[in-house]
């Protein structure tokens, strides 16, 4: 059984890491964003560029070799050159499994503020695009496995977890604001509040919400995560699974895409080709019932 902690470096003290030795812990998922001090200050990190480097290697001290660390690019403070300093630095740390996204702006953040009032540039599109490419080719060059768009392990280090996630399986999830899946159309969550959820519990009450999932909205994940894996969309499985108006409305959406070999159908099964996967989830949306 894989039983993974999701972790920030500034979290693996000692101390900490002994407990964790001791528990059935065996994966570890950092939160290292980067090992560059301006990148980690623009994300407002509370671990600096060394904890994020100390933190691994103090973890493999303790015996964990299954680590996954998160890294960030397209940082406006970042650029070509040191993103290659970072994905250099990881190899060096021998870390089987890297998350790896591009820095969106969101709403309402102190990101947004910054760019607003001209103190921070807005991440670009084309330069993320490059290094997004960068990172895929670098990282196969060095025995990993481009498994989702923005997952990379080496042989038997994909994150069993996520894997469930993108493969459409039923998963239970235990504790405040878990979320949890039937396999078919039922998506739940817990309540988030500890007290309420603790509360709830020892009143035999549900202290969950739920929501039944259309056939529409079970199509559109179904596409989504599908098409961001090199798994792809099972089509005998899509065929089983959605009535013919649906599946006429899916065979309509793909027919250009397919002659323009921005989608491709291998071993029944529908996949972007990966020179195209930064775009994975645009061209997935094309494809959306609305």
């Amino acid at each position: 059984i894989e039983i993974t902690l999701e972790a920030n470096p500034d979290d693996l003290n000692k101390e900490f890491l002994k407990g964790l030795s001791d528990s059935p812990v065996n994966r570890l998922s950092i939160g290292t964003q980067s090992f560059f001090e301006a990148d980690l200050k623009l994300m407002n990190r509370a671990h600096t560029a060394n904890e994020a480097e100390d933190s691994i290697k103090r973890a493999q001290d303790f015996g964990f070799e299954n680590l996954s660390i998160d890294l960030i690019y397209g940082s406006p403070t970042s650029n070509l050159e040191i993103w290659k300093e970072n994905l250099n630095k990881t190899i060096a740390l021998e870390v089987p499994h890297i998350s790896s996204y591009a820095l969106t702006v969101e709403p309402k953040t102190a990101l947004e503020n910054w760019i607003s009032k001209g103190k921070v540039i807005s991440p670009k599109e084309e330069e993320q695009n490059r290094e997004f490419y960068y990172l895929s080719d670098f990282l196969k060059d060095h025995g990993f496995e481009h498994y989702e768009v923005s997952n990379f392990a080496k042989p038997g280090f994909y994150s069993r977890h996520n894997s469930s996630y993108w493969k459409y399986k039923e998963y239970l999830g235990i504790g405040p604001s878990a979320h949890s899946y039937n396999g078919s159309d039922v998506r739940s969550w817990n309540i988030a509040n500890n007290q309420q959820y603790i509360k709830k519990l020892n009143a035999h009450l549900p202290a969950k919400e739920e929501e039944i999932l259309s056939a529409e909205d079970q199509f559109n994940e179904m596409i989504m995560i599908g098409l961001r894996t090199i798994w792809g969309v099972d089509l005998e499985n899509l065929k089983g699974k959605f009535n013919d108006r649906i599946l006429e409305h899916f065979q309509r959406e793909i027919k250009q895409k397919l002659e323009e070999e921005i989608l491709i159908i291998e071993n029944n099964h529908l996949k972007i080709p990966e020179k195209h996967w930064f775009m994975a989830d645009g061209i997935a949306s094309d494809l959306f019932m609305v």
